[in-house]
């Protein structure tokens, strides 16, 4: 492979009509907006998709895109482990619509789910509420729960994963259907 092991996206855009794009990120981030043309495979499915991408590579170059950069720097790890070369895009399709790119949305994609970032920060904060009120009203005790959520996004930042994401992304709203999949790996197939 030609390409770098992070592209930035400006040579992402200029050689986009070149590169096949793996969009990693759920079916209903990716339904919120991504880069064009790109194949949506979620992260947790990407050794299903490994002899697919594999052909795709052989062909050309393999761009893989998430939110920020962490979903697909992981994937790029899983895919190099299986001697497949990829490159990610620096900063995801976050950094994409900062530079003015357009995003763009399958048609008739109705379903509004938020970032896997923002379901995060939802859970987590909810759980640390729940915490501390249950500490404060029922026993003490409770506020492990807290205490375990803040040792959890210590444990994140350190190591650049996410086991709360991983967990949220097995939910049926982050999930996607075996037929859209199939679909989707059809396509990269006839690339």
């Amino acid at each position: 492979m030609t390409t770098p092991t992070t592209l930035g996206t400006g040579e992402a855009r200029t050689r986009l009509h070149e590169l096949t794009v793996i969009d990693v990120r759920t079916p209903g981030e990716y339904a919120g907006g991504h880069l064009p043309g790109a194949l949506n495979i979620p992260l947790d499915q990407i050794r299903r998709a490994l002899p697919d991408i594999r052909h795709a590579a052989e062909r050309g170059d393999v761009l893989v895109v998430c939110a920020s950069g962490a979903r697909s720097e992981n994937a790029c790890r899983i895919l190099a482990d299986s001697h497949i070369a990829t490159a990610s895009l620096s900063g995801g399709t976050g950094a994409w619509a900062a530079d003015g790119h357009d995003l763009h949305r399958p048609e008739g994609a109705t379903r509004a789910t938020w970032g896997m970032e923002r379901q995060v920060r939802f859970t987590a904060g909810t759980i640390v509420l729940i915490g501390l009120l249950l500490g404060l009203l029922v026993h003490p005790a409770f506020q492990i729960l807290a205490a375990g959520i803040a040792a959890g996004l210590v444990f994140s930042a350190l190591t650049n994963t996410c086991g709360m994401a991983a967990m949220l992304a097995k939910l049926p709203h982050n999930r996607p259907r075996a037929a859209d999949l199939d679909h989707t790996l059809a396509e990269l197939r006839d690339r």
